[in-house]
């Protein structure tokens, strides 16, 4: 694949079914995707000339992330130019200037071949779809070589149009507020449910310990860090 394969595939998708809500701030979404395409061309699937393919799975997105450059730094680890990347952010972003992570995982569930029109078959998706009263569902025309791509152009489209939303209530709730030693509010709040986690014996301490590490902030744990294992 090249960049002209990757423009031709955005060029060529778009979106028949808008999910009717955004990506939650405060939790998991899970945004089920229908991906129509033209038939496969080769031998592995038959199909006739008026039939499409449809593509189901899910996609998960977790809880929006509040990081800083300092912590992107340490998710470029194994790159070879990440050090310089990171620097080149700071310098231009500030060092504790918060920012949004967005993680996704696809969840394929099946392919089929459809006989008939493209509208007869979007019009029966639409109907299950107000059936089941999922306001997160997504209907996609796409390109079938490239039909992840489509569904990546959709998934990006979607976080755009969720980062403002997002933004306001994690601000609302102060947790964008940046302390001295350059913790978020909301790295803070995550990093306490991780104590909690460890003392209850429902997490491995390896867990904290790393998320201490990558804010740069286990100096400042330490002593709480080292209580967990003496029965403080």
């Amino acid at each position: 694949m090249n960049n002209d394969d990757i423009q031709y595939a955005i060029t060529h998708s778009c979106v028949l079914r808008q999910p009717q809500q955004k990506i939650a701030t405060f939790g998991v979404t899970n945004i089920k995707y229908f991906i129509i395409t033209d038939p496969i061309i080769n031998n592995l699937i038959e199909t006739q000339q008026n039939d499409l393919i449809l593509r189901e799975g899910q996609v998960i997105a977790e809880r929006p992330q509040i990081i800083t450059p300092y912590y992107l730094n340490s998710l470029f680890q194994g790159f070879d130019h990440g050090d310089e990347y990171t620097e080149f952010v700071r310098e231009n972003y500030s060092e504790n200037n918060p920012g949004l992570l967005y993680k996704y995982k696809n969840e394929f569930k099946n392919m089929s071949v459809v006989s008939g029109p493209l509208d007869l078959l979007v019009e029966r998706l639409e109907q299950e779809i107000e059936k089941e009263g999922d306001n997160l569902s997504t209907i996609i025309k796409g390109v079938n070589t490239y039909w992840d791509i489509s569904l990546m152009k959709f998934i990006f489209e979607l976080t755009t149009s969720s980062l403002a939303n997002n933004i306001l209530d994690l601000n609302r709730r102060g947790l964008l507020n940046i302390d001295n030693s350059g913790l978020p509010g909301d790295a803070k709040v995550k990093i306490e449910n991780l104590f909690r986690e460890v003392k209850a014996g429902r997490l491995d301490p390896k867990v904290l310990k790393k998320e201490l590490d990558l804010w740069g902030v286990f100096k400042e744990y330490e002593n709480r860090f080292l209580d967990l294992f003496t029965g403080r």
